[in-house]
């Protein structure tokens, strides 16, 4: 996880360190850093704003032989770094979830994504932790749409201990999702997880479905799972989702398989959502809290 990125970074404070350099050759190290952090998913924009901040922190810094110059460039470029990862630090998702059922009795959540983004399996990791931490969740099946997507969602439940509401294949999602709020009621559960079908963000159907789904179950939260190894294409995603529908954060998954890592600071400054969780494993307890120190002990 990271390693691309955090070898990046290296090497950009290795070419400026190792030798006394001119202002000219620091800037075609600044510019050749800008082309790393682009290979590694980092926005373009956003490594332009990374690589002025660290242009302006370096003015009246004279990097010589005989000054512990790797250590004020890196305390610098983590000092870039965090200001950006600061923008998307949530607030504790559990106080969330406890302040929303005192106020409710019922917390809802709603999950959306492309397909393939691990949205089924992150639900699970989720309930996982939730009911780990004393809460009483319920999963809702409103992916009606996937081959074995409701197979799959009752196999995690039944590992985890966690009931499911399920439903026919070619069911209108929306009676399920709003199906599962009355059964919680009911049963005194107090969190509902609600698990719908991949769709592409340029499928209007299939998103006109969705903003249904969120006008029926009226959800405390419409969180959006984004694979990390897409890169910036679930910037993309992201974006389109939140003006089309609205979303309150966001879960990044598949962490453990992406070197390069960069995804999180362009969702950080141009999306601008809390990220929740992060993604680092297929075990269920392999869904972690985000935080900014998490990501750049990373990194350095």
């Amino acid at each position: 996880m990271f390693e691309s990125l955090k070898k990046a970074i290296k090497n950009f404070s290795d070419s400026i360190t190792t030798r006394e350099l001119s202002e000219k050759e620091i800037e075609s190290a600044v510019n050749e850093f800008v082309h790393e952090l682009i290979q590694n998913d980092v926005a373009y924009d956003v490594a332009i704003e990374i690589a002025n901040e660290i242009r302006l922190s370096l003015k009246d810094v004279k990097i010589g032989r005989f000054t512990n110059s790797h250590t004020i460039i890196e305390s610098k470029m983590k000092e870039s770094l965090t200001k950006i990862l600061e923008i998307v630090k949530p607030p504790d998702f559990y106080q969330l979830v406890s302040s929303i059922i005192k106020e409710k009795g019922l917390c809802t959540i709603v999950f959306f994504g492309v397909n393939g983004s691990g949205k089924t399996t992150t639900i699970a990791k989720l309930a996982f932790k939730l009911k780990e931490k004393g809460f009483l969740p319920i999963i809702a099946a409103a992916d009606t749409f996937r081959a074995g997507a409701i197979e799959q969602i009752k196999s995690h439940a039944e590992k985890i201990g966690v009931p499911v509401y399920l439903s026919k294949y070619g069911s209108d999602p929306a009676s399920v999702a709003f199906g599962c709020v009355q059964e919680a009621r009911k049963n005194k559960r107090n969190v509902v997880l609600i698990d719908t079908a991949g769709r592409m963000n340029t499928d209007t159907d299939l998103i006109q479905e969705m903003k249904k789904i969120v006008r029926v179950s009226k959800p405390d939260l419409k969180i959006f799972v984004g694979d990390s190894l897409v890169g910036n294409d679930a910037v993309n995603q992201i974006r389109t989702f939140n003006s089309d529908i609205g979303i309150d954060g966001v879960i990044i998954t598949k962490m453990d398989a992406d070197s390069h890592g960069g995804l999180i600071f362009s969702v950080a400054r141009i999306i601008k959502k809390p990220i929740y969780f992060i993604g680092i494993g297929q075990d269920y307890s392999s869904l972690i809290e985000f935080s900014p120190e998490v990501i750049l002990k990373k990194l350095f």
